[in-house]
């Protein structure tokens, strides 16, 4: 195993949250995790929480899709400080990310780099594999995407909702010229205003029922913003529409606001209850839609670059830092309604 100091100065624990069970966390003292063959050993600089990481802790998050106890976390980014065999050593001290899925690399959708299809079973960091909310994290090394010397970890920490947000990209084939609307101005919604922004549209509105956040959008390269209310009004407008806010009702709408033959790409995580889609209206309109669950490897590839080349910048999203030790205020506020309340971190 090649190494740096795992504590950053001799301090051999390691400190981690721990849900054990739904409503029940501890912020718990260990040793530093060893990487074994294929992994590498990450200081944690910054966690983001997001509502998944609330289902965790009150129980509503799906039971094929946790694993308790675990720690959460998997929206993160740190420093490289020791590699397990067979890894390469040069990275160690490198900044870095990793994807969250722990693909199996050998099924069919895997193969046909469907990474986030995999169908050798559900296992992703913070939810089944022990998360970031920690001083430290071990990962596969296969998962790594490293990033520039100089980069903002802080910032970085949210590339993996950017990631998400990639992949709907993606899925969206934007071009130059079109009427794109993104519904939703949360942290996703955001992210894609930036990302589409530089597609050079003719029109990128933002639609959030919250005038702040999606007034917000216009720092970020929207060109319009507008509340729910205002949307009926350019039913059949856009080319792309990007749904964000997994809102009961936003799937209907954002398919309400694509043009005949246009595309939508469903991104929110939606619940039991949530209006379906008119199938009349998917018909006769001729509209593709497409649905994404978290990202693939390639998906991951494009955030990073975009990231690295300066047309992605998530660090003004940051509204609230704290430290592992206040796990349980900073996941208050994570849902909480405030208009307010942007990305929340958590600071090892």
């Amino acid at each position: 195993m090649t190494t740096e100091d795992p504590a950053g100065g001799g301090d051999a624990a390691s400190r981690a949250v721990v849900v054990d069970r739904p409503g029940v966390h501890r912020l718990v003292r260990r040793e530093v995790p060893v990487p074994g063959p294929g992994e590498v050993l990450v200081r944690v600089a910054a966690a983001g929480i997001c509502l998944s990481d609330r289902e965790v802790l009150d129980g509503h998050r799906a039971a094929g899709y946790v694993r308790y106890p675990v720690t959460p976390g998997h929206e993160w980014a740190g420093t490289v400080l020791a590699v397990g065999d067979g890894v390469d050593p040069a990275l160690v001290g490198r900044r870095t990310v990793a994807e969250g899925f722990r693909a199996c690399g050998a099924c069919e959708r895997c193969r046909c780099g469907e990474t986030s299809l995999c169908l050798g079973g559900y296992a992703e960091t913070g939810f089944t594999e022990p998360g970031a909310f920690a001083d430290h994290l071990v990962v596969p090394a296969r998962l790594l995407h490293p990033l520039p010397d100089d980069a903002d970890l802080r910032a970085a920490a949210l590339l993996e909702p950017a990631a998400v947000v990639a992949a709907a990209v993606r899925a969206g084939r934007p071009r130059p010229a079109e009427r794109i609307a993104v519904v939703g101005a949360g942290t996703l919604g955001l992210l894609a205003v930036q990302l589409l922004a530089a597609t050079s549209p003719a029109e990128l509105a933002v639609i959030d029922p919250r005038a702040a956040r999606a007034d917000a959008a216009l720092r970020f390269g929207a060109t319009r913003s507008l509340g729910p209310a205002g949307a009926d009004a350019l039913h059949g407008r856009y080319d792309l529409v990007v749904e964000t806010a997994g809102a009961p009702s936003t799937a209907a709408s954002s398919c309400l606001l694509a043009r005949r033959g246009g595309r939508v790409v469903l991104t929110g995580m939606f619940t039991a209850g949530a209006t379906g889609i008119d199938p009349v209206h998917l018909s006769v309109s001729q509209l593709e839609v497409r649905s994404v669950f978290g990202a693939s490897s390639a998906a991951w590839s494009d955030a990073v670059r975009a990231f690295a080349l300066g047309l992605l910048d998530p660090a003004p999203l940051v509204t609230h830092e704290f430290p592992l030790e206040r796990f349980g205020d900073a996941v208050a506020l994570v849902g909480g309604g405030d208009p307010a309340t942007g990305k929340v971190l958590l600071r090892p």
